[in-house]
């Protein structure tokens, strides 16, 4: 399945329960998110893979991909369109031989070792950051920043998307690190009115 970085949206659960999660994901979509991941750390397998298959039905015919964050046999279950695993997560060989070669596969990467010991050819995008540290994932590793960043995105053979405590007012940095997009949480999940936060993030794009 084709897709695109820009505009990455990680579901927070607990960052989305005023509005629920569909709810906010609907409204980011609209806003112009172009991805989204479900990331629950504390759900158990069948919850989070009943609210994969919600939110599958809900992105059909949007061209927008889901992906799960970390948990493969919920992205087996629900017929998720990829998987996004962390250094420590499930391994992309195992992830890459039970979703097939058209399931869309991210890696988490923090330093130059990770990027050049990631089996890339298995990879469609990495994930790099965290570029500051974040309230929404208390247990990540040391933030890389903007020079770190482009560090990393410059030796990147592989699209790459920046996430860690990024703003819309971060986007020229980002573009300018070399990155093709940014993955948010806090941005959009909990904010009033996602579909604004959303589109706060394409706001004086050429």
């Amino acid at each position: 399945m084709p897709f695109d970085l820009s505009l990455y949206l990680v579901t927070d659960a607990a960052l989305c329960d005023p509005l629920g999660i569909e709810q906010t994901v609907a409204a980011a979509v609209q806003g112009g998110a172009t991805m989204v991941q479900l990331r629950d750390k504390h759900a158990s397998d069948e919850q989070m893979i009943a609210q994969a298959k919600r939110l599958k039905a809900m992105l059909a015919g949007s061209g927008v991909p889901l992906i799960i964050n970390d948990r493969l046999n919920v992205a087996l279950a629900s017929q998720a369109d990829g998987l996004h695993v962390g250094q420590s997560d499930t391994a992309v060989q195992e992830a890459r031989h039970a979703l097939g070669q058209d399931a869309i596969i991210g890696l988490s990467i923090n330093t130059l070792a990770h990027l050049q010991s990631a089996p890339v050819t298995l990879l469609d995008y990495v994930g790099l950051g965290p570029v500051f540290a974040t309230g929404s994932k208390q247990d990540h590793a040391q933030p890389i920043g903007f020079d770190g960043l482009a560090q990393l995105a410059q030796a990147c053979p592989l699209p790459s998307v920046a996430i860690g405590g990024l703003k819309a007012e971060h986007l020229a940095q980002v573009k300018a690190a070399g990155a093709d997009g940014m993955a948010v949480i806090s941005a959009i999940c909990g904010q009033p009115d996602p579909r604004l936060a959303a589109q706060a993030f394409f706001q004086g794009r050429s």
